[in-house]
This record gives C-alpha cells, sequence and structure tokens, in this order.
C-alpha cells in the first residue's frame, strides 16, 4: 500500500494514471452524413457555440446557462442564412457515465431553438445530434468531458482509494462544550477514627495507592485504652493525609480515599444549548491534552445555573487505564438529535471542484464528479439533497488522488 502522497504526485505528474481530455480538446467525429471536425480543438460559431456543419447546413450548439438554468440552445443556417425554425426537427441524446441515456428535444424560440430540458451537472457525455431539415437527414456525435478520468484498478488499489455505496445514514447534531474531571463522589471515602483516642502508627503515605483492607493507622482508644487499627474502607489512592503519630483523633478526617477507575466529567451548558441537552444523549469526550476520546451518556443535568449562568451536565466514564486525571480539562460533543437522512455521504470523501462540493463517482474504471447540493451535516456524514443518485459507488477515501488526475488532464467546463 502506497501512504506517501508525496510520491502520488510523482506519479500524477509523470502521467501514470490515464486522464479523459479536456472538454475543449476532444476529438469529434462525425456520422456519415456529417463532416469530420478538427482533432483535438472543435469549430465554435458565433455564439460560442460548437458548430456542426454538413455542406451548406450548419448548426451551433452550445449549453447556455446565463441567468436560467442549464440548457441546449442552437442557431441553424443553410448556405449561411437562417431558415425557417418550424421546418427544423433537432433531437440531442447524451449518454452518460453508466450508460444513461437522455434525450432532450427542441422548440423554436425566437432566432434559435431551445432545449426543453434542464441539463444537470456534471456536463459530461456522449453528444449525438440528429437533425430533420426539408426531408434530409444530419447527424453527429462527439464527446464532451468533464470532471473524468480513469484509473487502473491495481492502481486505485495501490494509491488507496476506496469507494461504498450511496444510500441512508444517520446525520447526528451535536453540540461542542467543555468541562473538566471530577472524581466519581460514589467513589471518594473520608475516613476518620471510630473511636477518639492518640494516634500511635501512619501506616500510609499522601498518594499512596492502597487496596481494600490495607491498615492505615493504629489507635488507642481513650476510654478502652485499647488499640485498634482503622482500615481502608475501598482500594484507592490517599489523597488527604490529616493523621499524624502521637495527636488526638479528636472526631476530625484523618484520610480521604479516591478511587479514580471511574470519573465524572462535568460539561458547562450554556442557557442557550440547554434545551437541546437530555439525559442519556451520547457524549464523546476527548481530553485537552490529547489521547483518544472517550464514549458516553449523559447521566444528570443540574436544575440549577452557576454564578457564571452555565448548567453543569455529567457523565460517568471508565478509567480504569487512570488516563483521565481529575482536574484536567476537556472538550465534548454532545449528541443532541439524531436524523435519519434517506442519502448521505462520508465527508471524507468530499472535495471541491469549480464552484461545487463533489464527490467522485466509480463506474467500472472511470471517476467522474457528482455535484452535490448538502445538507445537515454531523459526524462523518452529510446529507445530500440532490446531485447524486442513491445506489451510487462513490470515493470515500483518498479521493485527492481522482481530483489532482483530472486537474492534471484538464477536464474543464467548456461547451
Amino acid at each position: 500500500m502506497i501512504t506517501s502522497k508525496y510520491f502520488i504526485w510523482i506519479l500524477l505528474l509523470t502521467g501514470t494514471l490515464i486522464g479523459c481530455e479536456s472538454s475543449n480538446q476532444q476529438n469529434t467525429t462525425s456520422s456519415k452524413t456529417g463532416e469530420a471536425l478538427e482533432d483535438d480543438i472543435f469549430e465554435r460559431g458565433p455564439y460560442n457555440g460548437r458548430l456542426l456543419s454538413d455542406g451548406n447546413f450548419e448548426l451551433e450548439l452550445s449549453i447556455y446557462e446565463t441567468g436560467v438554468p442549464p440548457e441546449f440552445r442552437a442557431w441553424v443556417t443553410n448556405a449561411g442564412e437562417p431558415i425557417d425554425l418550424g421546418r427544423v426537427d433537432l433531437r440531442v441524446i447524451l449518454t452518460r457515465l453508466g450508460n444513461q441515456v437522455e434525450e432532450i428535444s427542441f422548440h423554436p424560440q425566437g432566432e434559435f431553438l431551445r432545449g426543453t430540458t434542464t441539463v444537470y451537472e456534471p456536463h459530461s457525455f456522449i453528444v449525438s445530434v440528429e437533425v430533420s431539415f426539408d426531408d434530409k437527414n444530419y447527424s453527429w456525435e462527439y464527446e464532451s468531458l468533464e470532471g473524468r478520468t480513469k484509473i487502473d484498478p491495481q492502481m486505485a488499489e495501490a494509491f488507496g482509494i476506496t469507494t461504498i455505496v450511496a444510500g441512508p445514514a444517520v446525520i447526528e447534531e451535536t453540540v461542542t462544550v467543555y468541562g473538566y474531571i471530577v472524581p466519581n463522589t460514589a467513589l471518594v471515602r473520608e475516613v476518620s477514627a471510630r473511636f477518639d483516642g492518640e494516634i500511635h502508627a501512619v501506616n500510609v503515605s499522601l498518594g499512596e495507592v492502597l487496596q481494600k483492607g490495607d491498615i492505615l493507622a493504629t489507635v488507642e482508644s481513650n476510654e478502652s485504652l485499647q488499640l485498634y487499627t482503622i482500615n481502608a474502607p475501598i482500594s484507592g489512592v490517599v489523597t488527604e493525609l490529616a493523621a499524624r503519630e502521637d495527636e488526638q483523633t479528636v472526631g476530625r478526617r484523618l484520610f480521604t480515599i479516591i478511587d479514580t477507575s471511574s470519573v465524572w466529567a462535568n460539561l458547562s451548558i450554556f442557557p442557550s444549548d440547554r434545551s437541546r441537552i437530555h439525559v442519556g444523549a451520547k457524549v464523546t469526550i476527548t481530553p485537552a491534552a490529547g489521547g483518544h476520546s472517550i464514549e458516553g451518556s449523559i447521566s444528570h443535568v443540574n436544575v440549577l445555573a452557576g454564578a457564571n449562568q452555565v448548567v453543569t451536565a455529567r457523565t460517568t466514564l471508565d478509567n480504569g487505564d487512570g488516563l483521565l486525571v481529575p482536574g484536567t480539562y476537556i472538550t465534548a460533543e454532545i449528541t443532541s438529535a439524531e436524523n435519519n437522512v434517506p442519502l448521505a455521504v462520508k465527508r471524507s470523501g468530499l472535495q471541491s471542484f469549480r464552484d461545487f462540493t463533489v464527490v467522485f463517482a466509480q463506474v467500472g474504471d472511470e471517476y467522474e464528479v457528482r455535484m452535490l447540493e448538502l445538507g445537515r451535516l454531523g459526524g462523518e456524514w452529510v446529507e445530500v439533497l440532490g446531485g447524486l443518485d442513491p445506489g451510487t459507488v462513490y470515493v470515500t477515501e483518498n479521493s485527492y488522488v481522482i481530483k489532482a488526475d483530472i486537474e492534471k488532464s484538464g477536464a474543464s467546463h467548456d461547451h
């Protein structure tokens, strides 16, 4: 598996991948009745469209998208003179990647023929043109490709290109909050003497790790003058030590022991977010100092706001590895809602192309942009409102390789 982006760029620059040609540098072939255009560059007409000719008959075809959704428009002349468009029957057939076929008819509008169907993005297809005029038939076929490239399967595997099928997903809405780790008070013990007396021996030190039942101190009772031991009520760490030999216990707290195998995360919720946070909500904790994220759920939301107007929410976390240190800061993502959407893509697959956010659809060995209309996002998913069909195989990992190859090939938006 190749992991170096630098090596990938070298391969791209040396032409290892097979890119499709620019749409303004496509080979144009005509049918038997059409006139072949020059290789690599097509001839343009006065309206900056593609000029198709057969003898004296000329048709200029263009995708027009100024102030309207993209649509085909055509201008027709015979021997250099405009003709009655009502005598022209024009049909354009688009064959997209994956052999998806669209047929577009035309009707006269002023001095041009206007296509009756919006030409959706990407404008990447084989164009078949069929025209009837005064009992004569004309036809042409040419490629107009953009945002498309071809990559050998072995090369795709070497580059780590990964795909999945587009379909439904759960979009999680989250609230980002901050907080800190505190001891779980259920695992905190404050230890004092059962009977007041003189402390004869202290058997532990501050910070020492104890097991339940370990001897903390030996005390001589003032009443019975008998020695007895104070034992650790739980396993944990000595966080407070107030016992001194030869001192009286006098009912005071002598030791505090904390078991940090379970801790609390206290999270500060701003008033504007309070209504979105509920007990049971999923929460992902990330230590401010770095490290692995930890999953939990909100177990308590305080009914009172603090002096700083924030409300404290709490989650209990397993800390068997001891990496969550009480007193340290954390960042948390709280799931405030879960939305089942019919179509979503992974955010890892998103790339920019022209003015669009896109993913790259895969059909066989070929990859092509899909311009997306996006909705809600959350976690690793983003909702798709348009531009992608359910069931489309698209790239989720290392899609930048495909984008780089398309840019190298110069496949532009040119009609």
